[in-house]
């Protein structure tokens, strides 16, 4: 499943950031995800630019080619400057994109813009009146704003989603120690049940030993098996132990863990 922005980061803060940039810069700019959808709202977006360009058939498609095509700061077909920032992971996984920009690099040739009001079927008065309420910017003061935008974005999402994984990871980390701690439990009388044997076991090889001396020189190969089976005992005992006590080393470990 694709990755989405809105799985993982505080959307309220990321519309914040996208308002404040905007209102702070004077520049327009919406945020898109991987498949182009907007996901966040629309700022300082311009009557120009989305009334009357993109208002008509022929100059949204011109708008979605340069949508699609633009990249970095460039200029759109209607004669504005727009901006395309990719916002990625860490990885470089594309989660989507602020675009956005909509004003003029420098004063208007009035001309130029009636006539592509005529190209669009736009009325070149409205047109006009439209494009003297758009920012002018130098390109240097637009490529930094875009920059600026991208780089808090990006560092945003990335930290968002950096917190996620840590938390799930976290999660994990906490399932995995409780299921360690009961299945220590289950050693823990697996191991008393060895102890158990172990003692059986003890007393066994020493009724043999006893029952061998009785029998005197009948009862010298079985006091043989008894003394193996003594050492068996001992073994086990010793085995037990050892178990036993790198189980609490481990419950302790697991203690502190969960502390």
């Amino acid at each position: 499943m694709a990755v989405k922005i809105q799985d993982f980061c505080d959307m309220v803060k990321f519309e914040s950031i996208m308002d404040s940039w905007a209102r702070s810069t004077g520049l327009a700019t919406v945020a898109v995800g991987a498949d182009g959808q907007y996901i966040s709202g629309c700022y300082n977006f311009t009557d120009f630019c989305i009334k009357l360009t993109r208002g008509c058939p022929e100059g949204k498609r011109r708008c979605e080619q340069c949508d699609r095509d633009g990249k970095g700061v460039y200029s759109c077909h209607a004669g504005l400057v727009d901006f395309a920032i990719p916002i990625t992971l860490a990885d470089g996984t594309v989660l989507g994109s602020v675009i956005g920009g909509q004003v003029l690099p420098e004063n208007p040739n009035e001309e130029a813009f009636r006539r592509t009001a005529r190209e669009l079927g736009i009325n070149e008065d409205t047109y006009i009146a439209a494009l003297n309420k758009v920012s002018v910017k130098t390109r240097d003061e637009i490529e930094a704003s875009a920059s600026l935008l991208g780089d808090v974005i990006n560092m945003f999402v990335r930290s968002s989603y950096a917190e996620q994984e840590r938390e799930r990871l976290m999660n994990k980390l906490m399932g995995g120690i409780h299921q360690a701690a009961k299945q220590i439990e289950v050693a823990n009388e697996k191991t008393k049940i060895i102890e158990g044997f172990g003692n059986k076991q003890k007393i066994l090889a020493l009724n043999a030993s006893i029952e061998a001396a009785r029998a005197g020189e009948a009862g010298k190969g079985f006091s043989v098996v008894a003394l193996e089976v003594q050492k068996l005992a001992n073994g086990m005992a010793d085995a037990s132990t050892g178990i036993t006590n790198a189980l609490k080393l481990l419950n302790k470990t697991i203690n502190d863990l969960n502390e």
